[in-house]
């Protein structure tokens, strides 16, 4: 709904690129031609390096920019981390605008398509809004909700040129011992498929604002603990050692989900599956994906994912693109790739044919995004980017995906003239750890990385009466803070904060899901000066929290919640009623982990601590 016609980069493409003789625009610079007729046109003009040039994606701080002229470069990414400097919106724009140039000064004006990760918000640039991370949006049980999120982000990455969005992800984590565990919605095959297609709607909008990329076909939530053989990882990039029974059952209907959905970029897992790695799986991509469900969109290669097949390279570039991968995030040494694929091609190891399908799905996107017409950044949404108004849309997603797991002694709503309160935990004063990995940097990062209100300032902020007094320790150590007769002040209320530290898929693994002795100990510190607890849970997963949950008078599982602590406080302090659901399945003991979900007992010691769909109202 944002994206307008722009007629004069439409004819200054077709000046650029029309013979100095010719009066009339070619069809493939017809917009009154079908994505179909134009691509096909175009593709009749290009030689076979423009061919191989459109199927290589190259990450930005790699490229040499001429090359994008001189080899017909289709496609640039940001990987996590991958900003300019300084990072703004406005310089985002700039960047991506540069690049974009270069391309449009090729003979036929072909222009990029620029992708970067935003998976929970514009999330690389600083003072974007980053709103839930997925698994706090499954909890939310809101497609409506899902829906406007992944609209603000496309509105906010259209501003800065960035028109495809490597998201949403349609895993179905069955292993919260995994890393990329929080982009997954639910551990449930019906509410991921749900909740995906609402974003793919959010995000491309009715007329294709930005493009979204569900992934990683397919499986990769199943994988299992120890198969992984990528650095010291141990589930991420692992095997899918399921039958092809469970790999439909479970993960291949969110994918049949989003092609209904309009879905037309769609990225292959790192993972394998029957001992091959996605990445070469002819029958999975080819048959099943563009066959049987009927994907018409363009497959796109992970990070290096081609690279993992076989160490010989030149095999393995075969072996994927004649798998059915027709774009591939190269993202280094493009130059090796395009070499290579010319040497299959002379060889006959790769024909004209998959090569032509693969350009053809490529431009034909490309025509339907309206890139043609509308290549450069949409400047006039820059001033949305960060805006009060999508910082009010998050902190209303924060709330929603709050789930409150234990209240008891009426710890909650506090009131707002609660005499006294203690704060702590390091975590209740850090955007960075409330917001989690795939923030600003791949990895995330602690502290103020980007703009946004903590949970302490959100409390600071809440707390309505001026003789109120809200202490914060990160430490959990008020000892010192006396009452007026000079004892130990025991407060009202206390609020601990702990969590993980922020993460992102591998080096995120692990198996010990558990609260750190220093956070046992904070816990215990701020419970022997409160009256009640409260205890805030910031994390990618469930945790092991039974010991815990019996020291706390109240417990919410706030999930990574992103920029807008106000979020929490809304329903802390009762202005807006808890109604999340937990969208996995809570463990009592790491011993429970992996749930066999086939036999999970409701019951007893052996069931889990908290059931999925749990969660008290208020």
């Amino acid at each position: 709904m944002y994206k307008r016609i722009g007629f004069v980069w439409f004819l200054l493409i077709v000046l650029l690129t029309a013979p100095a003789a010719a009066q009339d625009i070619l069809p493939y610079q017809n917009p009154d031609l079908s994505p179909d007729e134009r691509a096909a046109d175009l593709l009749s003009r290009m030689s076979i390096d423009e061919k191989i040039g459109q199927m290589t994606l190259v990450e930005k701080n790699s490229i040499r920019p001429n090359d994008i002229t001189e080899m017909y470069i289709g496609g640039l990414l940001s990987g996590g981390g991958g900003y300019p400097r300084p990072n703004t919106a406005e310089a985002w724009a700039d960047m991506v605008d540069g690049f974009q140039q270069k391309a449009l000064e090729t003979p036929l004006g072909i222009p990029l398509i620029y992708g970067a990760d935003g998976v929970h918000g514009h999330s690389n640039v600083e003072g974007a809004v980053i709103f839930p991370h997925n698994i706090g949006l499954g909890a939310t049980r809101n497609p409506e909700l899902v829906q406007q999120v992944c609209a603000a982000t496309a509105s906010e990455m259209m501003a800065t040129g960035v028109y495809w969005n490597y998201a949403p992800v349609l895993a179905v984590p069955q292993d919260i011992r995994w890393g990329r565990t929080y982009e997954g919605y639910a551990e449930n095959t019906n509410l991921v498929s749900e909740l995906a297609t609402a974003c793919i709607r959010g995000l491309q909008g009715e007329s294709l604002d930005v493009l979204a990329t569900p992934k990683h076909f397919v499986g990769d939530g199943g994988t299992a603990w120890g198969s992984s053989t990528t650095n010291d990882y141990m589930i991420d990039q692992g095997v899918t050692d399921v039958d092809e029974a469970i790999l439909r059952t479970v993960h291949l209907p969110p994918y049949q989900a989003a092609i209904d959905s309009g879905a037309l970029s769609i990225m292959i897992s790192f993972s394998s599956w029957g001992g091959m790695k996605m990445h070469a799986q002819e029958y999975l991509i080819t048959d099943v994906l563009k066959g049987e469900l009927g994907f018409n969109g363009f497959i796109v290669s992970d990070w290096g994912g081609i690279d993992q097949i076989t160490p010989d390279y030149y095999q393995a570039v075969v072996a994927s693109i004649n798998a059915g991968v027709d774009m591939n995030m190269v993202p280094y040494q493009y130059t090796v790739f395009i070499g290579t694929m010319k040497s299959a091609i002379s060889a006959g190891d790769i024909s004209m044919e998959r090569i032509d399908d693969a350009v053809l799905r490529i431009l034909r996107v490309k025509f339907v995004m309206g890139l043609f017409e509308q290549p450069l950044a949409e400047r006039s949404l820059l001033e949305g980017v960060g805006s009060d108004t999508h910082r009010e849309l998050a902190r209303q997603a924060v709330t929603e995906s709050l789930v409150l797991l234990k209240n008891d002694n009426e710890a909650l709503p506090i009131a707002k003239d609660t005499p006294h309160i203690f704060v702590g935990g390091a975590a209740a004063d850090d955007i960075g750890v409330q917001s989690g990995g795939w923030t600003i940097e791949w990895q995330g990062g602690s502290g103020s990385i980007t703009e946004g209100t903590t949970i302490l300032e959100a409390i600071k902020a809440t707390v309505a009466d001026p003789d109120a007094q809200v202490k914060f320790d990160r430490f959990g150590r008020f000892e010192d803070e006396t009452d007026e007769s000079g004892n130990p002040l025991i407060a009202d209320i206390g609020i601990v904060v702990i969590g993980e530290e922020p993460y992102a898929e591998g080096p995120g693994d692990s198996n010990e899901l558990v609260v750190t002795e220093a956070q046992q100990s904070l816990i215990d510190r701020v419970r022997a000066s409160s009256e009640k607890l409260v205890i805030i849970l910031l994390s990618g997963r469930p945790l092991v929290i039974t010991e815990d949950l019996e020291l706390a008078d109240a417990f919410v599982a706030a999930w990574l919640p992103g920029t807008e602590g106000l979020g929490v406080t809304d329903a802390l302090f009762g202005d807006k009623p808890f109604t999340g659901k937990l969208s996995f399945t809570w463990p009592r003991s790491m011993d429970q982990i992996p749930f066999d979900f086939a036999n999970l007992p409701s019951e007893g010691e052996d069931a889990p601590l908290f059931p999925f769909g749990y969660g008290l109202g208020s």
